[in-house]
């Protein structure tokens, strides 16, 4: 199962940690864990070429961490987004995805 972690201060996304595999599928098959990277990616490599500072990610093996360091108008509204669409995700794949 995919665990997305959210952890906010006063109502602000500060870091969002991405653990495990979906298990939909074989590696290279999943569809759940093809989703998530897509989401995640597009969302993170968007915001970085509108403002390369706003955050950083960090990635170990089934393991991807990303850490905000500050409130922007445009970048706190594509990781909301971002969080929506897992959200979303989540509820049509509840077996294989938690977002908390």
């Amino acid at each position: 199962m995919i665990k997305v972690k959210i952890e906010r201060e006063y109502d602000v996304v500060k870091k969002i940690t991405i653990t495990g595999h979906a298990n939909y599928d074989v590696y290279g098959k999943d569809i759940v864990c093809s989703s998530v990277s897509s989401i995640v990616i597009t969302t993170v490599n968007g915001i970085l070429s509108i403002d390369s500072d706003y955050l950083t990610v960090t990635e170990k093996k089934d393991q991807m961490m990303i850490e905000v360091h500050r409130s922007e108008e445009i970048g706190d509204k594509l990781i909301q987004n971002m969080i929506s669409l897992l959200e979303e995700l989540s509820q049509n794949y509840p077996k294989n995805i938690t977002v908390k």
